[in-house]
């Protein structure tokens, strides 16, 4: 389900770095320039947020604003710093008259809650004079940069994207110095989704950049975005190292062990298989860095547990 999501949310990503959805309320106060050029005002005060995208969720939390949050998505509830009262919505399919009455200064959205019919969930919203931003699933680490300083500019504490940004870009460059270094390339097949329903990813997703960053290969780096590997595809690019975020099967690892075929790949053979927060590598925000480490901890110990 997530994996379709972002699938859709990357396409949405090339209409527009950051697209206003709809302002039908007027304001004299400040206006935040979205990623094509368009001014929308805001609300000289924002004290009531919604948030439709954990990764958005992430960061207003971190940007020291989750007690304005009054609703998230579902898949948000348990992000530390959110108020615990915060109410839980299903996006997909909003209830209008539910999010109307929790009295929103804001919606900050997602591209993919677009539904699967291609349909706008939040029309009536921004008919009824709701502001309604939408920040597609950013595709690269430089996207997220751009997500998080306009999140903050857009809630007035642009300081604090700014300081967020920066220790993200000091971390994430203290591993790629590291990284630039290796010349044994080790291949990676990160796995999204488990059997039947394979899937993995290419070029122009910021997993893939994070896989060059720690200085190793994508198995399917000569593919673009997400894509569903026959399992003769992985057999043939035989891996070194396997990366799995799959958290919803029980023992994941022992699954792909006990594949059929599977047990002549290299990363199989010499264990080299490897879990990684499914979080933080799913979702676009600053707290990839979780994610990035772990990687490179498990392609490259030998590297990165001497820091």
């Amino acid at each position: 389900m997530r994996s379709l999501m972002q699938k859709r949310s990357v396409v949405i990503r090339i209409l527009g770095a950051v697209l206003l959805i709809g302002c039908t309320q007027k304001s004299n106060q400040a206006t935040v320039t979205a990623g094509i050029g368009k001014e929308a005002a805001i609300p000289a005060r924002i004290d009531r947020i919604i948030s439709t995208a954990p990764s958005n969720t992430e960061i207003i939390v971190d940007l020291g604003l989750g007690e304005k949050l009054v609703a998230v998505d579902t898949y948000s509830a348990g992000i530390p710093g959110i108020p615990e009262e915060v109410m839980a919505i299903d996006f997909t399919y909003p209830d209008g008259e539910t999010i109307v009455g929790l009295e929103p200064d804001l919606i900050i959205s997602a591209g993919h809650n677009i539904t699967g019919s291609g349909e706008d969930p939040f029309k009536v919203l921004r008919e009824s004079g709701i502001l309604v931003f939408s920040i597609p699933t950013s595709g690269s680490i430089a996207e997220i940069y751009e997500d998080i300083a306009f999140i903050a500019r857009l809630l007035s504490v642009p300081e604090k994207g700014d300081a967020l940004v920066s220790d993200m870009r000091r971390q994430i460059e203290t591993i790629a110095a590291l990284g630039s270094g290796i010349t044994d390339k080790r291949t990676v097949y990160f796995e999204i989704s488990p059997a039947p329903f394979l899937v993995t990813m290419g070029r122009n997703t910021f997993l893939h950049e994070m896989i060059a960053i720690i200085g190793a290969e994508n198995s399917f780096g000569n593919e673009t975005g997400w894509i569903s590997p026959s399992v003769e595809a992985i057999l043939d690019k035989n891996p070194d190292v396997i990366l799995s975020n799959v958290s919803y099967v029980d023992n994941p690892i022992a699954e792909i062990q006990n594949r059929d075929g599977f047990s002549t790949l290299q990363a199989v053979r010499t264990n080299r298989i490897y879990l990684i927060d499914s979080n933080a590598s799913s979702r676009p925000s600053h707290r990839i860095v979780l994610a990035l480490q772990q990687m490179a901890h498990a392609v490259y110990p030998e590297v990165y547990e001497k820091r």
